[in-house]
């Protein structure tokens, strides 16, 4: 074998890069470890714990600190993690409405009405909201001018009055499109001041929707009023750091006293106002500092705790908050100049409000004073630190100078010196006031800053130069263009707030969570050592060289995945088991083939290189379609659907390099030491040998049984229909453990159909658990719809003793809104027809013969309507849930994959048969015959293994994808059958004179 030495190289530099990659999960696992023993269960002291160290080497040999550990370890999915996966959409009908100025047209809110209707049919959800309304205006009013409603005094430089249809159609899409990306700059704002690990935000792209994740998340109410709130943004004035240090000096003292710990007198330090506080100001904040931070360079790595106790006892607030001071010419600290009075990690940020807050705080602190935090921390800032700013309050109700309604619009540019800046345009109100905050804030010689604040956070203070009049401003600082990008979304958020509703949720509980890592772990384990026992005991001491090779696949898919950031699901903990069971699909076919080599009296040696050889062609095209249909699933799939293609996908890279070079190498060093290798035992030694079914002749049978099966199954969908999951169905999931384990499904249903309706639907999910499902106000977007409906059920259930809960026992919770899942099951369909078409060019383009690729695409579809037939019968019969969901169409397109994997490998030794074995007096048929026998062994032994793990899965893997491992399980048998008894068949009868 030539190159033995680069793969090994490569093989161990891969190696020592997934090792590296894995070590931060192990790392971070330790910490965490030693935080629960250090609390003993007391949760603020774990959390007290884990964040003294987020800033504190933890990695011994490259010195990362405990927060760079976390951002790198293996991501687990909302399933295994628990908290809160969201979809948010961004009401255009609401922002058209507000760029009109609430119209009220009779046409005009006529043809929003029912661009409503047609965008929640799944239809015609390919075109967007706009192109809808406008649509519906010209259907409703064909003479009608659309600039009369929207041309208005505030856009007149955007818009005039005598604009055509298409040209406000293009100005509506545009602020839609900014609305969108305000929204997604405020939501991801808010959701990184959320405190949540690896929050996960996207938006979608060519859509009016954002998906948020939130793991650990624990008070969803409070998460769901977070992110549908309305954006507030607001002008303030500010006080620069020297008027505002006397105020933190007195708070520090004043929580020092209350410590008991202060050398100041507690009289002292509540007053608000002293002579000595405002004489030399700068000497006494560099004097401070200086203690604070000598106290803090005490701190050692084995006493770094008592030593931050002791600091924040003297010290409770420069603990956790730096002073904003600079040194002078001379070395000396003096206050910094502006509006930041302080610096502060994230980790202490939370620290700081709780003491700022604090009732007797409050009283020191002029009423006319509050700090907010900076949006962002600091660039390159190792730790996160954000800054403090001192906020002028004015008017009689303390409020900001101006609100952020006044602003037309906003736009980044480039100042004459190509500098980043942001443009700023006022309405006519806006400027008048405008120029008077300017005036006064530039007037002196100490120019004061004017902060720009949405939602409580300071996006940008910059010092006012000058007096502006017209109500044009220019905004410059230490911009990117990303950053002025952002800020003029913020600044416009102001003028046109477009609200966020969320129509699609789900919610695990950590209890839950922790059962399906459980049962991951489990199914992974024993499917493992099943696949392992199997192929010892099949192919003997080859079949520990496929073990060896499995072990090492698993190592590196776990370090890739790692690598790469994905994050692992419960779906992708079922990619790795099915992983287990295709891994060895190479390894059958080259052990099949070298079994071949070794029957026509070839030597060790050479029937494991033809083996090799001979095998690779079978095993490139059979991954490549099952990789093929992975990456279908990941373009169109979502949340844990993208996890099982990503887990998929790169399961069969890995498999590829550990079956065909790590095994080849191994058997290198075998052969190289004399070991005398055997491919099986004396009783799998003649397995399917000289087997001779007559599958092409029997072919119509297995027709007429395919179709008798699909024509029942045709009835059924038609008649019985589908069980659909919640995200194909619309409506609210709950998730529930009830206290009495003997609770049956009618009792429920007796409880909850008067008040829920009943439509309701109630299943058993495992041994304790029940899932209900209900559409009461769906269609409800109200912010506080959820914990009504949520009441609503427990009050339900707590009318029957036998089905009384709390809260608390729910654990698990999903929403999908009725259009949502409209245009999922569309979707659906259309990605299932995508995979087959696929599939069938790439076998075209592979054989170069289209009876083949119609062979394929006739097999594939067989298997998918064998296995919706399936479910369709059988639903309600069997002793578990058979919905049609996400997570169906996922084992649908992975069964296609499986499907195609298998027939490609049975097409290959047709090909080769009729090339090698085929003389013009052959009948064709006879020859095709024998090369479906010839390959049975490797058909039934792979389909053997896979099935083997599937069953594993099934029974171990948990609830929550028993039925998707079911689709999988019977679909392998399915797909295994049509590759032999259908897809051949194919070729035989339209190819007949082809084949000669």
């Amino acid at each position: 074998m030539q190159g033995k030495g680069v793969i090994k190289f490569f093989a161990i530099l891969l190696a020592v890069v997934c090792l590296y990659q894995l070590s931060f999960t192990w790392v971070a696992r330790k910490v965490q470890s030693d935080a629960k023993v250090y609390s003993k269960g007391d949760p603020k002291k774990e959390t007290a714990y884990l964040d003294s160290m987020s800033s504190q080497p933890v990695y011994p040999l490259f010195k990362h600190n405990y927060q760079y550990v976390l951002q790198r370890e293996l991501a687990l999915g909302l399933d295994l993690k628990g908290g809160m996966n969201v979809t948010m959409q961004i009401s255009l009908d609401e922002l058209v409405r507000k760029i009109a100025n609430n119209n009220p047209d009779v046409v005009f809110n006529q043809a929003l009405a029912n661009a409503d209707k047609l965008q929640a049919n799944a239809q015609t959800t390919q075109k967007d909201f706009i192109t809808l309304f406008v649509s519906e205006y010209e259907k409703l009013n064909p003479n009608g001018k659309l600039a009369a409603i929207f041309s208005t005094k505030d856009n007149q430089d955007h818009l005039k009055f005598n604009a055509s249809n298409s040209e406000v159609a293009a100005y509506l899409k545009d602020q839609a499109n900014t609305a969108v990306k305000q929204s997604y700059t405020v939501l991801n704002t808010r959701i990184n001041q959320f405190g949540v690990t690896q929050p996960n935000i996207q938006l979608e792209q060519s859509s009016n929707r954002i998906l948020v994740e939130l793991p650990g998340v624990k008070e969803p109410e409070r998460v769901r009023k977070l992110l549908q709130g309305s954006a507030k943004l607001e002008f303030y004035e500010t006080y620069d750091n020297a008027e505002a240090y006397q105020y933190l000096i007195n708070i520090d003292n004043l929580l020092a006293a209350k410590n008991k710990t202060a050398k100041a007198d507690s009289s002292k330090a509540k007053a608000t106002t002293t002579a000595a506080a405002k004489t030399d100001t700068a000497a006494k904040a560099g004097s401070l500092l200086s203690k604070v931070q000598k106290n803090a360079a005490k701190d050692t790595s084995a006493s770094a705790l008592a030593n931050k106790t002791q600091l924040a006892a003297l010290h409770p607030l420069f603990s956790v908050l730096s002073l904003n001071v600079i040194p002078d010419a001379s070395g000396q600290q003096q206050l910094g100049q502006g509006p930041v009075v302080g610096y502060s990690p994230l980790k202490d940020t939370a620290k700081v409000n709780s003491y700022l807050h604090n009732a007797d705080v409050q009283a020191v602190i002029p009423r006319n004073l509050k700090f907010l935090w900076e949006v962002k921390p600091a660039k390159n800032s190792k730790d996160k630190i954000f800054a403090l700013y001192a906020i002028k309050l004015t008017g009689a109700e303390n409020g900001p100078v101006l609100s952020g309604d006044v602003i037309n619009d906003a736009r980044a540019d480039n100042d004459p010196k190509g500098n980043p800046e942001v443009v700023m345009i006022m309405n006519s109100e806006g400027a008048q006031k405008w120029r008077t905050v300017t005036a006064e804030a530039s007037s002196g010689t100490n120019k004061k800053s004017v902060a720009i604040v949405l939602d409580d956070n300071v996006y940008s203070a910059p010092v006012v130069q000058n007096e502006i009049s017209g109500g044009v401003s220019s905004i410059s600082g230490n911009f990117t263009i990303e950053d002025t990008k952002d800020l003029a979304n913020v600044l416009k958020a102001g003028r046109l707030p477009a609200p966020a509703h969320i129509i699609s949720e789900s919610v695990v509980g950590p209890s839950l969570g922790q059962e399906a890592i459980n049962a991951g772990v489990t199914s992974s384990i024993l499917g493992l050592v099943v696949v392992l026992i199997f192929m010892i005991a099949y192919y003997n001491r080859a079949g520990t060289v496929a073990v060896v090779a499995v072990v090492i696949n698993i190592f590196f898919l776990m370090g890739v995945l790692t690598s790469l950031g994905a994050v692992l699901t419960l779906p992708g903990i079922a990619g790795i088991v099915l992983t287990l069971g295709i891994a060895v699909d190479a390894n059958v076919l080259v052990y099949e083939r070298v079994r071949e080599e070794l029957g026509l009296g070839k030597s060790l040696r050479i029937a494991v290189a033809d083996g090799f050889k001979h095998a690779l062609p079978s095993i490139l095209d059979s991954q490549i379609s099952t990789f093929l249909t992975g990456l279908i699933l990941f373009i169109f799939g979502s949340g844990p659907i993208q996890g099982f293609a990503t887990t998929l996908m790169i399961g069969i890279i890995t498999s590829l390099f550990c079956s065909l070079l790590i095994s080849r190498v191994i058997f290198e060093w075998m052969l190289d030491k004399g070991w005398d290798i055997k491919f099986s035992h004396p009783w799998s030694s003649h397995t399917f040998k000289n087997a001779n079914f007559k599958f092409v002749k029997n072919r119509f049978k297995f027709y007429a049984f395919s179709g008798i099966f699909i024509l029942a199954g045709l009835i059924s969908i038609f008649t019985r229909g589908f069980s659909y999951g919640v995200d194909f169905e619309g409506g609210r999931n709950y998730i529930i453990t009830f206290p009495n384990k003997a609770v049956t499904t009618e009792a429920i249903h007796d409880a909850v159909d008067a008040t829920l309706g009943r439509s309701t639907e109630v299943k058993t999910f495992g041994a304790d658990k029940m899932s209900i499902t209900t559409n009461l106000l769906i269609k409800d977007n109200n912010a506080a719809t959820d914990s009504k409906v949520r009441s609503t059920l427990i009050q339900a259930l707590g009318t029957k003793e036998a089905t009384r809960i709390t809260d608390k026992d729910i654990v698990g919770f999903s929403k999908v809104s009725a259009t949502v899942a409209d245009e999922l099951k569309t979707s659906a369909v259309y990605t299932v027809l995508f995979a087959i078409f696929v599939i069938s060019a790439y076998i075209l383009i592979r054989f170069r013969k289209w009876q083949f690729s119609l062979g394929a695409m006739v097999a594939t579809a067989h298997d998918a309507l064998l296995v919706l037939s399936f479910f369709s019968l059988f639903r309600g019969i069997l002793p578990f849930s058979l919905d049609i969901d996400q997570a169906f169409i996922a084992a649908i397109l992975t069964v296609i994959g499986y499907s195609i994997n298998d027939t490609v490998v049975v097409f290959d030794r047709i090909r080769e048969f009729l090339e090698l074995h085929h003389a013009k007096t052959d009948n064709p048929e006879e020859v095709i015959n024998q090369a479906i026998n010839s390959t049975l062994s490797r058909t039934i032994i792979t389909a053997l293994t896979v099935v083997f793990v599937l069953i594993v899965l099934f029974i171990f893997g948990g609830d929550v994808i028993k039925g998707f491992s079911f689709a999988l399980l019977i679909g392998v048998i399915f797909g295994t059958y049509s590759s032999i008894c259908v897809a051949t068949p194919v070729i035989v009868d339209f190819g007949k004179k082809d084949l000669r």
